[in-house]
């Protein structure tokens, strides 16, 4: 072949986006910055691939796509435009089915869980119960609506948590009725319901199931979480003190206990496309802490660092998220 069959040959067009998708990011909430470099990442990681769009919500519950303030409705019609929503916002009003809904009565494809999985994951009283409904072992606790009920018989030590936020934010350990008062009061600003359990002692560990495209579920490698703190704060979770250990370092039956716990809660739960399932592994055995539908979706999360250990990367792994979504969505339609 000769430099001018080269030059006179057509140029190659480049392969058309698999489908145009809408990535939400930020959100009225306090994981607002948190989701903001999730849905980054997202849309770096498909840019490639796909025609992807990106909106955020700011801290104020205004939309925006790209750098232009829009109504409601507007948004909602950039939305309809797309084959898929994902939804890259974590914690209240997006990761609790809120944005699931939105994808719903506008006839598109979401990533994730949807609406009742959403709503019933973010709530960790409903997680414990249903948990427990299914004999995965939880902390004891209860649910305080005002301080004088928290501090009413108060069996200490207790860990302080509101009962639907995420990235740890207002998670506290108390060891006297001072320090109770003071954290619930703080939790109280951020949910209109605190959840006091008790202190479990145990190793931090996490599992993240995965529903895949072709019909099948893959349950990733645990990590361990390594850090310094009484419990693993918002603090401690991103100023980069924290150690992630995946595959973690586990005897056999306990990491074939954490699997089937993890699957088990997901299950029930109803959830879809990729769920984190936080644990601490006591000597008895794995306790649920907590379920995230929307974990965070950085290359250097939690989640995508579990599925990198079995050979999926980052890219990969957000790609089938979105094709699973497709496939669900284009099951139930049928």
């Amino acid at each position: 072949m000769t430099t001018s069959d080269l030059q006179d040959r057509p140029p190659t067009s480049p392969p058309a986006p698999a489908c145009r998708v809408a990535v939400v990011g930020g959100g009225a909430n306090a994981e607002h910055d948190v989701s903001l470099a999730s849905a980054r990442a997202v849309h770096d990681a498909l840019a490639p691939t796909h025609d992807v769009v990106a909106l955020t919500i700011a801290p104020d519950g205004t939309w925006w796509v790209g750098g232009t303030a829009v109504s409601f409705a507007e948004a909602v019609a950039v939305v309809a435009t797309c084959d898929v929503l994902l939804p890259a916002v974590h914690g209240p009003h997006g990761e609790d089915g809120t944005l699931a809904a939105l994808a719903d009565l506008a006839g598109v494809a979401c990533v994730g869980s949807g609406v009742r999985a959403g709503a019933a994951g973010m709530d960790k009283w409903v997680t414990k119960l249903v948990a427990a409904a299914v004999g995965v072992a939880v902390a004891d606790g209860r649910v305080v609506r005002d301080v004088a009920e928290a501090v009413a018989a108060p069996r200490l030590p207790a860990v302080v948590k509101p009962v639907a936020c995420g990235s740890s934010h207002g998670v506290r350990r108390v060891d006297t009725v001072a320090e109770l008062a003071d954290a619930v009061a703080a939790a109280l600003r951020l949910d209109d319901r605190v959840l006091v359990e008790e202190v479990v002692t145990g190793r931090e560990i996490d599992v993240a199931v995965l529903r895949r495209p072709d019909g099948t579920t893959l349950v990733s490698p645990a990590l361990e979480i390594g850090h310094a703190g009484a419990v693993f704060d918002t603090a401690t979770k991103y100023d980069g003190s924290a150690r992630f250990v995946v595959p973690a370092a586990l005897d056999p039956a306990d990491a074939d206990r954490l699997a089937t716990a993890a699957l088990t809660v997901v299950d029930a739960l109803g959830c879809d496309g990729v769920a984190r399932v936080d644990f601490f592994l006591t000597a008895d055995g794995p306790v649920l802490n907590e379920v995230n539908t929307m974990p965070g979706l950085t290359a250097h999360s939690q989640v995508p660092q579990m599925f990198a250990a079995v050979g999926i990367t980052y890219p990969e792994l957000v790609a089938e998220l979105v094709a699973q979504a497709r496939v669900r969505h284009a099951s139930r339609a049928s």
